[in-house]
């Protein structure tokens, strides 16, 4: 079991072995992938729909019924696009950590964020404790 570092007064967390630190890589270069791909299906199908809302038969009035379905799902599909991108935000940030060898440890309190965090979140660049606190 590795020691806890002395930074400035503070404990720091000890640091993840090497072979970790490479899967949670491949993680979160995997979820920047899955990430873009969702980012550019939801741009694809906005801009075929803007190029649809030229025809007839699709009115993006919203008194019209079709138009208020084809408005709400518009405003969902921007809400999903909005959140991905701030995902993917959470990636890049995850693997800048990485590259500056800060990956694991709490950007607030110094500690080791606990491997069951980073298995359910590789993004996450906080213990539990600070996560409302970015």
């Amino acid at each position: 079991m590795s020691r806890p570092l002395i930074v400035e007064g503070r404990r720091m967390a000890r640091k993840l072995a090497k072979s970790t630190i490479e899967r949670f890589r491949r993680r979160l270069l995997e979820e920047e992938e899955r990430l873009k791909a969702v980012i550019d299906e939801l741009e694809r199908e906005r801009d075929e729909v803007r190029l649809a809302e030229t025809s007839s038969e699709h009115n993006v009035d919203p008194e019209n019924a079709d138009g208020g379905s084809l408005a709400l799902e518009l405003q969902m599909d921007l809400s999903i696009e909005e959140n991905a991108k701030g995902l993917l935000d959470k990636v890049h940030h995850a693997l800048r950590r990485m590259d500056a060898g800060q990956y694991g440890i709490c950007e607030i309190s110094g500690k080791a964020i606990p491997l069951a965090r980073l298995d359910a979140l590789p993004y996450a660049t906080t213990t539990v404790e600070y996560a409302d606190r970015v």
